[in-house]
């Protein structure tokens, strides 16, 4: 099943792209294939048909020829991609259910265009030619000759023929065994059978014949009753595994051995039903099949299972293989030779294969071929020992146990016929080299060069791997990853070229030519050889990375470096140089250069470049001249570092190079700086400037060299300088310079507040300078101290160092010291006190009294008094104590002992907490235990002791209280906290600090009266704490870049989690988004962004390093192991246009282009929910990986397009629809293609439901339930539809016997066929043309009537016109019934051009090979629609004598017995229908009243009985009044129901206006339904009238409404001349009232409206019983449809004899058909049936308005088209294969049609035997028919129509006359120039 399911995906994806590709394909120029340049050695190739996906690769390994084998194509191409020639191999006709295929014998299976699949492509080198595989006819193949592809051979007439009938790419391989010049070659073939093993073997060997014509061509070489060279799949192997197939990887030879690498599902590893039934996946195992190349019995088959494990993942499942050499360094790892082969095998992991694998885990393993070949002989030894069983069950679904026998088993061992086939238990493990994880590894090819064993293995991502594998002690190095195809995966085939310089590797889409090394990418020496890839070394000279041989005297000494140590290493002496210095002699040493006798030249970057001196490996050259040294920047440093180069003389290029810096000491500015540079720079002290020549400063004047010898302050305690005192600042200094001669002294200068203030200085000596005597002040009072820059300067500007940052600390006293305690607090350095008198806080020597008045601390008086408390904090407590009481205020004592044990609080105890006090500030004291009897009091304060001024009493209360709770909100929580939990009591403010328990866990305070509970285990009252599981749905979930997909979580108790997240943590970032709690196991999360700084590239999956919930505090939750979600680069959107905007036509497909529209991942989860907005109108959606197509509702102007997908929401652009336009017949083709297959699709997707599904007991009981209620309904329907069925047949019959029959005239009927759709066209007109122009237009057309009764013009002209691409089939059909008009008077004339016209149509048809019974069946040439209007001239006579009577009977048949029954008046919808689409299903309860009507011309007339139902809308009942007053009369001639109004006459003459809506109009959420007479209450047998419109209240407002959803209004809408198609799409919809938008019903809502209940139509099951009333319709009206064709085929009938016409055309045609001898009696028939049933009698029984004036309604439309389609079926010759999914008109009269059939065959037949009408009969009859209508049309109009065409063509046509010598005898072309010169002023 698993295997079916897969198929059916297949099939689904190929039906999408049929529907949508078809009609875009069939337009699409074709380009020539072209290969296309990518870069330097890229090359790549594109078939010149998407479609056609590559699928197999050939590279020709003597002269590099690339043969490729595609869908369709096998290309042959030259190794760099150019196309040389080019072999097609299909599409053809087939069926794959075609055994043996239908070039062999007729198959009755259908047959449809099939694509051919390359299934194998194998060079035979041999004999030089190519086999070529394909799918086609059960998979035979073709012989190609290498040189041209010439076909050699194509064998299929036998079943060894037949390699297999899968349809893909992957199924098949083939290994070519040669055996020398003596016998010939052996083709050893393995292959998937597909479910059908008695066709197919699954391995054989088949024999190579020499001449590929040869009939033994692919004959098994062995093959007798018994034995045979090949291995079938048991049938029983079917009934354990359904799916069972073997599928072939790799194939070659090695040895005396042939190989096989396959991939099988194990027999064990699945249930007995098939996997997927009950849910179990189908186990695979990868084996290896051996077989010896000389077996013709194939008793040497050997199966062994192959695997890898990897850091205990294993890898089973084999992806591709390839066969190489070991080579040195992985030989010696793997203990093997050199040339031992050894399997390069890419697996993926596990042992499930998935359609969608999301796991991208993948392995490159290599086994030792040797290792494998002991395993097998060690099995062979054992087994022929008698041990263990075959082992192989799939083979032999039994066990057999192996038999004993006595003979020696080498290594070359080719089997007996005992102990054969044989199974391999153990898996030979590989050793594993290389794994994947986010990028699945496809394909590997490998080669050996200079001892290294090098793979290439592609990806899924389209990537190419450049693996390095030096074995299991080295590992294997990934050196290069390459995007090599544009989209992957890459395909198992790559090859070589032959010089093995490139790799071909292919995708389905493009074969790209890679260069198998890049060497050139390297641009350094180290990166060169530090990447791994061993092509690649140093050219050293030529500075590039290369391969060896690329690279000039490469074998000379040191020239080429091939290892990291090798390359040139180069040092410079001096490495630093001033800018100031120039020419400076540098001596630079080159280590592992080459001879350098060429000479070389220095260079610095783009400075400077001179030559150098070489002498060995030392090299001279001189530093840049003073003009091209660099300028050093001052800002950016005091160097800069330079490059220097060497650059060879030989080469001209640089081939080592070297850092060497200028520095600048300039830059330098401050002594340190400058000695502390790294470089050779001074400083100068008395000059005060850096250099770097010494020698610019002498020692005398101070030349520094030392950070020790720099002048520079010390650094100094903290110097305090009170505001506003004068006071000098001394400085303690080092090397503090005596100003010279000329020189200015010293100065401090600081910086208050921005503000510069300098001060002079006196240096005492080189340690000591002072800032003389001066006051400093600083705005404000908000700062008590600030710290001031202070810079000591000398000479105006030469700063002294300050290395230790010393500032000066302005204060003032009184800044923020308001209060005695806070004064006492300050710095005692500050030496601020108290001064009492002033009560301020002030410099010592600024309180005026002595010092007995103030207070200072540490003095004789030192205690403030008089404390105050500001702020208790809290107020309440509990009695039992504990409680923390903040108390601030002033003056509460400088040291804690002042305090201690003196703070009572409601006269309790209060001890002070020494952490909280604040000297001065603030008292923290512990609440000791109150007694009960205190409830209150004050909080008292003694300052060291408890006299008056020392105590500080407060006038506010401290209270006792009791806190007591009384609920908790929530009750329950996760057992690991994080609930935030809402308590309510009172006093739960009380206390300092709140504690709450939960159990043995404490609660934390979140915020003011709500807390939140840590985790804790359990508990037993009070509060609930529940655990929590949470499991996410959908395991792989598509997740964007930028977040916000929608995740549904599954779990336990998430209700009780109150702001539920969803995180994701990557790269030690986190995000999170909200969840939102659907139930207490569900919630649905919008997934969080990846973190915008680590999406790095945006293109690029990314694996969350975590992912979880934050659910409170539950932390397994946190981080989700078994989850693996992953990142996805965002939608990206294309614009519509590069204007924006996007001009369309109704009906063509909306594509937004993109990319990432459909992430890889697995199963059905990759599906995106897309929502496409036009305007506020979503579209139906098809989603590819790079585009949606969106097929848009009907819609016209212009809208906005919104496109939404997870969270990301875009708008390419604006679409602006035009005005409709016909369907091309390429979409018209295109739709039935899609319809075809979606009918294909669906009966599929049926056949596969109904096998899969299994109905529980309780489901069935309940179907039973429903059937007994269904047949009950039935029953009654039934009942009913047989008792209307027995009484309406009578009805019918007695009411059309006295009606007329309104025919049109012979004008009207013609015109209404010729010009459908036009009601005055200019042939009834007069020529209008200006007076002055009238003579002149008239000579010309009269000549242009002359050319036209010319034959030769006239066919040449018709000719030119259909060659021209834009004559369209518009204009076919309009010329053709121009012509018509024009030859009305020559019938005989216009019979003649006729036949010539459709001689030419039949030739050009079998030309085209086309099917001949496509002849004439559509309207795409002027004569198809020539041949209708000549019948429709002809049959006007038999039409009006004969076929009309019963047509017109048919016609009021059907309306009358629609109207016994509901119509609805908005859909159209009926009870009584023969369509289905028209049906009303479900019951609609009415009655039949009778009106008595008063005739509107004559009131005194009696009144008119009318039947209607008390259902009838108002519009409907006014129609049926007025079909029974003018019964007679025709339509056009009537007053129409519009422009009357129907008049209820009560008793008592009260008179009421009765319309379809008015104000007593029900209106229920938002739908309106239109007033019936039941809703007016109108009894049976009233009295009505119709009288003149008039204009209500009601209708001048809502006139537009009212007009709109009346049924006159809807039938007027359809009231239409044309095509039964374009009549068909104008049945109204229901569509919402454009001022309001209330939506407009009658009977039923129409189902596609939103707001529709569940009962308005009621369930699909029990509507289709409603189907019934078709055969009772259909009973009604059979004696109407039976006597219209009896009458129509017939060759006599009503005294009628059959039309000339009718004989005579078809005498033609079977001459026609003689003449190209045609003698297949059902083309003759199909012919005929064409011509005449097709073309004219369709016409007319689906449009009869044609042919009599009458109106036709959309439900009598409806019901003529079924009759229409029956009488086209009853034509056919095909069988109609019928099942219960056939269309139900088509089952309506399936028992009937063989019948018509038979009629029809009759009807033909006695045509045939009539007596032939001779030529000069028929003229007579043509020329009779001519003048009875001579003067119907107006001609000159009808020529001047003409003529419009002529204008148009005019050089084509002149063209065309010129080159026809009958034409040029006649000098047509130069009466044609008159005419355009009589014309030439005429438009």
């Amino acid at each position: 099943m698993a295997s079916h399911d897969r198929k059916l995906n297949c099939l689904l994806v190929s039906c999408c792209f049929s529907v949508f590709l078809l009609p875009l394909s069939a337009t699409r120029p074709q380009q020539p294939p072209t290969p296309t340049r990518v870069d330097q050695g890229y090359r790549t190739f594109r078939a010149e048909n998407p479609e056609w996906t590559l699928n197999h690769l050939a590279v020709d390994r003597r002269n590099g020829n690339v043969y490729l084998g595609a869908v369709n194509r096998i290309y042959k191409l030259a190794p760099a991609l150019d196309i040389q020639v080019s072999h097609q191999t299909g599409p053809d006709e087939d069926n794959r259910n075609c055994y043996p295929p239908r070039i062999v014998q007729p198959c009755s299976e259908p047959l449809a265009l099939t694509d051919n699949v390359n299934k194998m492509l194998l060079m035979d080198y041999r004999e030089n030619r190519l086999l070529a595989c394909g799918s086609l006819y059960q998979g035979i193949c073709k012989l190609l000759r290498l040189d041209d592809l010439f076909k050699l051979g194509e064998p299929f007439h036998k079943k060894e023929h037949y390699l297999s009938g899968v349809n893909e790419s992957g199924s098949v391989y083939g290994v070519i065994v040669s055996y020398g010049d003596a016998s010939p070659d052996k083709l050893f073939v393995a292959t998937a059978v597909d479910g059908r093993p008695e066709y197919f073997p699954t391995i054989s060997s088949r024999k190579l014949a020499r001449n590929s014509e040869e009939d033994g061509m692919f004959a098994y070489v062995f093959h007798d009753e018994f034995v045979a060279s090949m291995i079938k799949i048991p049938s029983d192997t079917f009934t354990v595994v359904p799916d069972f197939d073997i599928y072939y990887v790799y194939g070659f030879s090695s040895g005396n051995f042939v190989y096989f690498l396959t991939l099988q599902p194990e027999m064990g590893g699945g249930p007995a039903g098939g996997s997927s039934s009950t849910g179990r996946e189908q186990v695979y195992t990868s084996k290896l099949v051996r077989l010896c190349k000389d077996d013709t019995a194939f008793n040497s088959y050997v199966e062994v299972p192959l695997g890898c494990v990897k850091g205990g993942v294993e890898y089973r499942l084999l992806q591709a293989a390839y066969l190489s050499k070991a080579g040195a360094v992985l030989a010696r790892s793997l203990g093997i030779g050199a040339d031992d082969d050894v399997l390069y095998a890419v697996f993926s992991k596990g042992q499930k294969r998935r359609p969608k694998e999301t796991s991208q885990e993948s392995a490159l393993c290599v086994f030792a071929l040797k290792e494998i070949n002991e395993r097998i002989k060690d099995r062979l030894q054992s087994c022929y020992k008698g041990e263990g069983t075959l082992d192989l069950a799939w083979l032999k679904v039994k066990d057999i146990p192996c038999s004993s026998a006595l003979l020696t088993i080498d290594d070359n061992f080719c089997g007996l016929d005992m102990n054969a086939p044989l199974g391999v238990s153990e898996m030979v493990r590989g050793v594993p080299l290389f794994s994947e994880s986010s990028d699945k590894l496809t394909s590997v090819i490998a080669y050996v060069y200079k001892n290294y064993s090098l793979a290439f293995v592609g990806t899924k991502g389209g990537r190419l791997k450049k693996i390095r594998v030096d074995g299991p002690s080295h590992g294997a190095l990934q050196y290069e990853t390459v995007q090599v195809v544009d989209d992957g995966p890459i395909l198992r085939d790559m090859a070589f070229s032959a010089d093995q310089h490139f790799l071909y590797v292919m995708s389905e889409t493009q074969l790209t030519r890679v260069p198998v090394e890049a060497c050139e990418q390297y641009s350094s020496c180290s990166a060169c050889l530090g990447s791994g890839d061993p092509h690649c070394g140093w050219c050293v000279l030529h500075s590039m990375c290369t391969r060896k041989e690329k690279c000039e005297r490469s074998s000379e000494l040191r020239r080429f470096a091939s290892d990291i140590k090798q390359c040139v290493r180069l040092s410079v002496h001096p490495s630093n140089i001033s800018v100031s210095q120039y020419s400076v002699t540098l001596v630079l040493e080159a280590h592992n250069v080459p001879e350098l006798s060429a000479g070389v030249n220095c260079t610095f970057e783009d400075l400077a470049e001179m030559d150098g001196m070489v002498d060995g490996n030392r090299i001279t050259c001189s530093s840049p001249a003073e003009k091209e040294v660099p300028r050093i920047v001052v800002d950016q440093g005091d160097h800069q570092i330079v490059q220097l180069y060497l650059k060879s003389k030989e080469t001209g290029l640089a081939f080592a190079n070297t850092s060497f810096v200028f520095y600048n000491c300039s830059v330098h500015k401050s002594c340190l700086s400058c000695v502390g540079s790294p470089y050779q720079c001074h400083w100068c002290k008395y000059r005060h400037t850096c250099t770097h020549d010494p020698r610019s400063c002498s020692f005398q004047e101070g030349r520094v060299k030392q950070p020790e010898e720099c002048p520079q302050l010390l650094p100094a305690d903290r110097i305090l300088v009170p505001v506003n005192v004068v006071k000098p600042i001394t400085l303690r200094a080092r090397n503090l310079p005596q100003p010279q001669s000329g020189q200015r002294g010293y100065e401090c200068v600081l910086i208050i507040q921005g503000v510069e203030q300098r001060v002079p200085a006196l240096r005492f000596n080189s340690t000591s300078v002072q800032c003389q005597n001066t006051s400093y002040s600083y705005d404000g009072m908000e700062m008590s101290s600030l710290p001031v820059d202070l810079t000591v300067i000398w000479n105006g500007d030469f700063s002294i160092d300050n290395p230790a940052q010393n500032k000066v600390h302005l204060y003032k006293c009184d800044a923020r010291r308001e209060s005695c305690g806070l004064c006492l607090k300050a710095d005692p350095l500050f030496g601020c006190v108290w001064c009492r008198s002033e009560k301020r806080c002030t410099l010592k020597q600024h309180c005026p009294h002595p010092q007995s008045m103030w207070l200072e601390h540490n003095g004789i008086n030192s205690k403030c008094t008089h404390p105050k408390i500001s702020k208790i904090t809290p107020l309440r407590g509990p009695r039992e104590g504990g409680t923390l009481v903040t108390i601030r205020g002033e003056n509460l004592g400088l040291e804690f002992h002042e305090i201690q044990g003196n703070v009572k609080v409601a006269e309790v105890d209060c001890m002070p907490v020494p952490e909280g006090y604040i000297p001065a500030e603030q008292i923290v004291c512990e609440m000791g235990k109150a007694e009960k009897s205190q409830y209150a009091g004050n909080v008292q304060v003694c300052v060291g002791e408890c006299q008056p001024e020392f105590v500080a009493k407060t006038s506010k209360y401290y209270y006792f209280v009791v806190p007591k709770l009384m609920s908790l909100k929530p009750n329950r929580g996760p057992v690991s906290g994080g609930t935030i939990v809402n308590i309510t009591g009172s006093n739960l403010d009380a206390g300092s600090n709140v504690s709450i328990m939960f159990k043995d866990h404490k609660c934390t305070y979140h915020r003011c009266g709500c807390w939140k509970t840590r985790r804790r285990t359990a508990s037993r009252s009070g509060s609930e704490h529940l655990p929590n599981a949470v499991n996410v749905t959908r395991k792989h979930v598509v997740l964007f870049h930028s977040g916000n997909t929608p995740v549904t979580v599954t779990g336990t108790n998430l209700d009780i989690i109150q702001n539920p997240q969803i995180r994701a943590k990557y790269g030690n970032q986190e995000t999170t988004n909200v969840c939102q709690v659907l139930s207490s196991t569900s919630m649905l999360c919008q997934a969080p962004a990846l973190p915008g700084s680590l999406a790095r590239l945006e293109e690029d999956v990314e694996r969350p390093d975590e992912f979880g919930f934050v659910l409170d505090n539950v932390q397994s939750v946190l981080a989700l192991q078994n989850i693996n979600f992953l990142y996805f680069p965002n939608p990206v959107f294309e614009t519509l246009s590069a204007s924006g905007v996007q001009e369309l036509k109704p009906g063509s497909p909306i594509i937004l282009k993109g990319r990432n529209f459909l992430p890889p991942t697995p199963g059905s989860n990759g599906k995106l929910n897309y929502t496409v907005l036009i305007g506020e109108k979503p579209c139906s959606l098809t989603v590819s990986d790079t585009q949606l197509l969106c097929e848009w509702p009907n819609l016209t102007g212009r809208h906005k397009v919104l496109a939404r997908v997870g969270g990301i929401e875009f708008s390419p652009g604006v679409v602006h629809i035009t005005s409709d336009s016909p369907l091309s017949s390429t979409a018209i083709i295109g739709i039935a293609a899609a319809g075809g297959f979606l009918i294909l699709f669906i009966v599929i997707v049926l056949i596969a439901y109904k096998r899969k599904s299994r109905e529980s007991d309780l489901t069935l009981k309940r179907l039973q339930m429903q059937m007994d209620n269904l047949e009950s309904r039935v029953a009654l329907e039934c009942k009913e539809a047989f008792a209307e069925l027995q009484t309406d047949i009578n009805e019918l019959t007695s009411d059309l016997d006295g009606a007329g029959i309104p025919f049109l005239d012979y004008r009207t009927y013609t015109m209404r066929v010729l010009f459908p759709g036009i009601e005055e066209h200019p042939v009834l007109r007069d020529l209008e043309v200006p007076g002055y122009r009238q003579e002149q237009v008239e000579k010309g057309l009269k000549l242009f009537g002359q050319l036209i009764n010319n034959k030769i013009f006239l066919l040449a002209f018709i000719r030119t016109l259909e060659s021209q691409r834009g004559f369209s089939m518009r204009d076919r059909g309009n010329v053709a019934s121009l012509i018509m008009t024009v030859l009305q008077s020559k019938l005989e004339y216009a019979t003649d051009v006729l036949k010539h016209l459709l001689s030419d149509l039949i030739d050009k048809n079998l030309e085209s090979k086309n099917h001949p019974k496509l002849l004439l069946r559509r309207t795409e040439s002027v004569a198809e629609k020539m041949l209708t209007n000549w019948f429709t001239f002809l049959l006007y006579k038999f039409l009006k004598e004969c076929a009309g009577e019963p047509l017109f009977s048919l016609f009021c048949a059907i309306k009358q017995q629609m109207e016994k029954g509901p119509i609805d008046s908005i859909t159209g919808e009926a009870r009584y229908s023969l369509s289905e689409d028209k049906l009303i299903r479900q019951q609609i309860d009415y009655k039949t009243l009778v009106v008595n009507c008063i005739h509107p011309d004559n009131e005194k007339s009696p009144e008119i009985q009318v039947k209607v139902l008390n259902c009838d809308t108002i519009s409907q009942v006014k129609e049926k009044i007025l079909d029974a007053i003018y019964k007679n009369v025709p339509y056009s001639h009537r007053q129409k129901a519009t422009d009357m109004d129907l008049e209820w006459r009560q008793c008592r003459g009260v008179r009421i206006i009765l319309q379809d809506e008015d104000m007593t109009t029900k209106i229920e959420s938002d739908w309106k339904r239109l007033n019936m007479l039941s809703h007016y209450q109108v009894p049976d047998n009233t009295v009505v009238a119709l009288v003149p419109k008039q204009v209500t209240a009601y209708n001048s407002v809502n006139n537009s409404t009212v007009s709109r959803t009346s049924a006159g209004k809807y039938e007027n809408m359809i009231k239409y001349t044309g095509s039964p198609d374009s009549l068909r799409s104008r049945t109204p919809m229901i569509t919402p009232d454009l001022e309001t938008g209330v939506k407009v019903w009658h009977l039923v809502k129409n189902h596609e409206h939103g707001d529709q209940k569940e009962g308005d139509r009621g369930s699909k099951m029990v509507s289709e019983i409603y189907l019934t009333r078709l055969l009772a319709t259909k009973g009604t009206l059979q004696k109407f449809v039976d006597d219209l064709f009896e009458t129509i085929f017939s060759t006599a009938h009503r005294g009628s004899a059959l039309p000339l016409a009718i004989k005579y055309m078809f005498d033609f045609l079977d001459e026609q058909a003689d003449k190209h001898g045609i003698h297949d009696p059902h083309v003759r028939h199909t012919w005929k049936s064409n011509c005449l049933p097709l073309r004219f009698w369709v016409n007319v029984i689906k449009n009869p308005q044609f042919v009599f004036d009458i109106h036709k309604s959309s439900i009598t439309d409806a019901c003529l088209s079924v009759v229409a389609q029956t009488f086209m079926d009853s034509c056919s010759t095909s069988e109609h294969r019928l099942g219960k999914d056939s269309p139900s008109n088509k089952l309506l009269y399936a028992k009937d049609i063989p019948s018509y059939k038979s009629w029809v065959e009759r009807y033909y037949s006695d045509i045939s035997k009539m007596p032939a009408i001779s030529d000069q009969d028929m003229n007579a009859y043509l020329a009779e028919q001519s003048r009875m209508h001579m003067s119907e049309f107006n001609a000159m109009s009808s020529l001047s129509e003409i003529y419009s065409y002529v204008s148009k063509y005019t050089e084509e046509i002149v063209s065309a006359l010129e080159q026809d010598d009958s034409a040029r005898k006649q000098r047509l072309a130069l009466k044609l120039e008159q005419v355009v010169a009589f014309m030439s002023l005429e438009s």
